[in-house]
């Protein structure tokens, strides 16, 4: 039975969702797992958001506690012989401020973690508006998610896409030909806060490689942010 590996409250979840060709993200899909799909359409997002109150295996790491992390994901599936299916999702990177973060998280979990300058801001905007925005440097140049939200958040619907985007509980990683990493992410149900502008600036193929570039350089299918919760990240374990 795996045991809590972290503890953090993940804060203002702003998830950028873009639809992608299903061929771009086949060779980054881990042994054991298969894409997954709403309505007919794969999706990649990119989230932003502040990690708060962490702790590793209970203890707090000072300057390692409050921090930033920016990463782009697609969303795939596995079927457990004993649980059926569990909807998880996969990395391409993720993008955080310290090298500590970035160095355990890709030993413990084989995860694609990148140390770099960031930022956030959270802003009142008036009339009952936010602005939020999260930046990384690359290269000397700032890349940011920015976006104006209502201030008040609703339940996600069921069966909507933005639930679909935030209900995978699971994380997937590729550790060889035929072994894959899995860990459960535990929070309960978000709410969500409307987008009312949005804007993202980002080193697309230096980050992530040509094939994203045109993908993400299309208008997003939706954008929304998550109000977040408290997680509990639990211990990895191996597939094949």
């Amino acid at each position: 039975m795996p045991t809590t590996f972290l503890t953090a409250e993940w804060r203002n979840l702003l998830m950028a969702n873009y639809a992608v060709d299903p061929t771009i993200l086949r060779p980054f899909l881990p042994y054991g797992t298969e894409l997954d799909d709403w309505q007919g359409t794969h999706y990649v997002s990119m989230v932003g958001f502040m990690f708060e109150h962490t702790r590793v295996r209970g203890f707090s790491v000072p300057w390692h506690r409050h921090f930033e992390e920016v990463n782009l994901r697609f969303y795939v599936r596995h079927q457990d012989p004993q649980a059926g299916w569990r909807r998880g999702v996969v990395f391409v990177k993720e993008i955080v401020p310290r090298t500590m973060i970035a160095a355990v998280a890709n030993a413990f979990y084989g995860e694609k973690y990148l140390a770099l300058p960031m930022r956030h801001h959270w802003r009142p905007a008036g009339e009952g508006r936010l602005d939020i925005d999260y930046g990384w440097q690359v290269g000397g140049r700032w890349n940011e998610l920015r976006a104006t939200v209502e201030q008040t958040s609703a339940p996600i619907a069921a069966g909507s896409e933005a639930e679909f985007i935030t209900e995978h509980y699971w994380g997937y990683t590729r550790l060889g030909e035929r072994r894959t990493g899995q860990y459960e992410v535990v929070h309960p149900r978000w709410n969500a806060h409307r987008v009312l502008d949005y804007r993202m600036e980002c080193s697309v193929a230096q980050l992530y490689g040509e094939a994203f570039v045109e993908p993400l350089g299309q208008p997003p299918r939706s954008v929304f942010m998550a109000d977040g919760s408290a997680v509990k990240v639990m211990g990895g374990e191996r597939i094949g």
